[in-house]
């Protein structure tokens, strides 16, 4: 078989479930494992980053033509004549979007007849995410390797929330998805802070239907709607006591240096988890915004970070540490 991805979070699965060598062609994100760097790339991005909120504005002026924030190369695509391609329709900003690359299938099949299937990922949860893992290994003949690598994460994720005192209430914390504007977490990254101990009053996970409370073994019934934004004002009003900062998108360096500009804000120093230096400078492109394997590793940090546990924290995770 012979597969692209057009997601970095989809390559990391197809990785983890032992298909990496079926891998024909990714997208210019598809970094991790190093492995993929020798395959064709299949994509490109509009956009230049500068600064949070010159991407910002870029990003909001490029949406708003109804054009993509990324390029699709159809004809080498066509050239790798690929089985499956592997993409998503989850966040428009973070990947080419899904109706292009049924388009690119489709003329695919006008080009050369052949007929690549489309998997999207969409999960919006980490239950979703080990899902997928169970998705892609069916989709490429790896069902019972993909099962193993799913219960394998599964286990970690219930290993690690062992260190997690369930009987009290945990503290406030801020989790920048995006620092200007202020963007607060969403979707999976909630549920990770929650199960973690921690509360996240700006975009707290609900309840399924007939769920009742969802605590204990039925935190997988409780889900948070997708990022958003909030004023400074807003964010310093619920006290934050902890603080992690990982803008989607953005490398350590990068990071650094937004959380650099947030240092000569009043507002931020104003901060509990400023004031008692609880602020964590995460690599969150790599760790918090790929809905993959490595979701397992963030929510160990975030159980370390948390609760005093660095031992929990898995070895060269990407993060510093303010103050």
């Amino acid at each position: 078989m012979r597969v692209v991805s057009l997601l970095p979070s989809a390559s990391e699965i197809l990785c983890a479930v032992g298909g990496g060598h079926l891998l024909v062609g990714r997208s210019h994100e598809c970094d991790h494992p190093e492995s993929l760097a020798s395959l064709p790339v299949l994509t490109g991005q509009r956009t230049t980053y500068e600064s949070p909120a010159q991407i910002d504005a870029e990003v909001r002026a490029q949406l708003s033509t109804g054009q993509s924030l990324y390029t699709l190369d159809t004809d080498l695509l066509a050239e790798l004549r690929p089985d499956l391609i592997l993409t998503q329709d989850l966040c428009e900003v973070c990947s080419i979007d899904l109706n292009a690359v049924r388009a690119a299938a489709a003329d695919i099949k006008k080009k050369t007849g052949h007929t690549p299937e489309v998997v999207s990922l969409d999960p919006h949860t980490i239950e979703a995410v080990f899902d997928d893992l169970l998705r892609v290994g069916e989709s490429v003949g790896l069902a019972d390797e993909a099962m193993r690598a799913s219960v394998e994460l599964r286990g970690r994720l219930h290993s690690a929330q062992d260190f997690v005192n369930p009987y009290t209430e945990g503290p406030v914390v801020g989790f920048m998805e995006w620092t200007d504007p202020i963007f607060v977490a969403g979707h999976w990254n909630v549920q990770l802070i929650e199960r973690a101990g921690g509360r996240h009053p700006w975009n707290p996970t609900v309840a399924a239907e007939d769920a009742g409370a969802a605590a204990g073994p039925q935190m997988a019934y409780r889900s948070a709607g997708k990022s958003k934004t909030v004023t400074p004002i807003e964010f310093a009003a619920e006290g934050p006591e902890y603080l992690v900062i990982a803008p989607c998108g953005l490398d350590l360096n990068q990071t650094r240096a937004a959380a650099a500009d947030l240092q000569k804000q009043d507002w931020f120093q104003s901060l509990p988890a400023v004031k008692n230096d609880n602020v964590a400078i995460v690599d969150g492109n790599q760790m918090f915004n790929r809905p993959g394997p490595r979701l397992v590793d963030a929510f160990e940090f975030l159980v370390g970070f948390l609760n005093d546990r660095p031992g929990v924290i898995p070895v060269g995770f990407p993060v510093d540490y303010m103050g």
